[in-house]
């Protein structure tokens, strides 16, 4: 297993377990950025693949995570891993699916909900993801670096939780420094791809 400074941090935000309460749709904390992982996403940047995928139990997803990083990525790897870990202690999912992605496009650009139970975003490079609790009238963004968590429709008693749609921020009317996002997403395995609920404008 991979070691990583972020998991001091993730041991003090019990307050993500606010998630699984009846009334709230999204949970996020700001989370510093250590300048040698800010490196390993900008290496990453310039080095991997547009997309890393690795699913199963934490112990497989390391090893596919391992043989796939470089030296100069592995701390961003070691993130991802204790990202998946507060994933799993949160949702109670043994099998997971782990999700980075170089995004340049302002692909899911319309609000909307996803088509799983629970999801944790991490935007390592790039602004986060956007949401509105009143259909787009009002807009807020997570910072860079911070780990957010968001129900899904599938989640039990989705329909009584506050409705939160969100979106990629679209990035072609970003200042071109802004036009890419290192995107980590984590989901349970058998989750559906990215198929919107509902979506507006």
């Amino acid at each position: 297993m991979f070691a990583c400074p972020t998991r001091c941090h993730l041991e003090q935000l019990l307050p993500f377990r606010g998630i699984l309460s009846p009334n709230r749709s999204l949970e996020m904390h700001r989370m510093d950025m250590f300048p040698a992982l800010k490196q390993a996403a900008e290496a990453y940047l310039k080095e991997g693949p547009r997309l890393l995928m690795a699913n199963g139990a934490l112990s497989e997803i390391a090893a596919q995570l391992q043989v796939r990083c470089s030296g100069h990525t592995r701390l961003l790897m070691a993130d991802m891993m204790e990202l998946a870990e507060l994933y799993r202690d949160v949702s109670g999912h043994q099998n997971l699916r782990v999700r980075l992605e170089k995004i340049t496009t302002d692909s899911c650009r319309k609000f909307h909900v996803d088509c799983v139970d629970l999801r944790l975003l991490r935007t390592y490079v790039g602004p986060g993801v956007q949401w509105t609790g009143d259909e787009g009238r009002t807009v807020q963004e997570a910072p860079t670096g911070a780990v957010v968590f968001l129900k899904g429709k599938h989640f039990p008693g989705w329909d009584d939780a506050e409705k939160i749609l969100h979106r990629s921020p679209p990035l072609s009317k970003r200042p071109v420094a802004e036009r890419v996002r290192l995107l980590l997403t984590i989901d349970e395995a058998n989750a559906c791809a990215d198929a919107p609920f509902d979506m507006v404008a």
